[in-house]
């Protein structure tokens, strides 16, 4: 049985680096991160000037800073302000580690009680929700290094662990270990890896697209036991080449299409 992975603020309770960084440093590295991270990144008054996703980032550390001391207004209404200016909803109140970025930047949603951890990076339509009123612990809680693909969902109070990979338009309502990528509604893990990408510098790997195919292997599967049941059945002379019950026509038969496709 997996143990139960740490939560972003334990991990860095655990690792003796100090909570509190000054504000100046977590923006500078917000902003060098992109240039890691978005090779269309050209200078740094770009950046500042027409990112979203920076905006956004920027403003909620702000406002984290207001909601901290107590000023929960004025934190809420930097949250409603930089979600006018850049179409990105982050809540005051989320706990978000060092060098986040967030690529397009369209119709992101990140809730109060989330917590991300350092080198995390959403494309545009991630969803960081809940799924219970009650108060307390209801969003997720993000490890470092984790790529969520675009229009992804993290459901309620889960815990994806350092370097998991989320593809595009998952839907993920269950904790992920780490290294690992999961894809799928519900999201299901289709891969691991132990070690970052020796071909990236950084450390990051942003291939979430490059994942395997679960259905497709699952149909692969059973076309493949078909085809040796349907032959056990021709030596009893029980079935005849090339058709099948259902279709009952060889132009038609998907049986048969689906070995063409196999042989191509």
């Amino acid at each position: 049985m997996e143990k139960a992975l740490p939560s972003v603020a334990q991990m860095v309770a655990e690792s003796g680096v100090p909570q509190r960084i000054g504000l100046f440093t977590l923006l500078r590295e917000d902003v060098r991160c992109v240039f890691q991270r978005d090779p269309a990144a050209r200078s740094t008054f770009e950046v500042l000037t027409t990112y979203p996703g920076v905006h956004a980032i920027l403003l909620q550390r702000l406002a984290h800073r207001l909601w901290r001391t107590g000023l929960r207004y004025p934190a809420r209404w930097l949250s409603w302000f930089a979600r006018l200016l850049t179409n990105i909803d982050i809540h005051p109140g989320a706990t978000i580690g060092r060098r986040f970025f967030i690529d397009h930047g369209a119709c992101v949603v990140i809730g109060e009680t989330a917590e991300i951890g350092n080198d995390v990076t959403l494309y545009h339509g991630v969803t960081l929700g809940g799924t219970t009123w009650n108060r307390g612990k209801r969003h997720p809680t993000l490890g470092d290094g984790v790529v969520i693909g675009a229009g992804a969902k993290i459901l309620g109070a889960i815990t994806l662990g350092d370097n998991v990979r989320v593809g595009a338009n998952s839907v993920v309502v269950k904790d992920v270990p780490a290294h690992r990528t999961v894809v799928g509604i519900p999201a299901k893990i289709v891969l691991r890896t132990e070690e970052a990408d020796a071909d990236n510098i950084y450390g990051i790997n942003l291939d979430h697209h490059l994942i395997p195919d679960p259905v497709g292997r699952a149909i692969a599967c059973l076309m493949e036991r078909i085809e040796v049941l349907e032959g056990q059945l021709r030596k009893h002379g029980d079935a005849v080449e090339g058709q099948c019950r259902t279709c009952e026509a060889d132009d038609l038969c998907g049986t048969e299409v689906a070995r063409k496709l196999r042989k191509e």
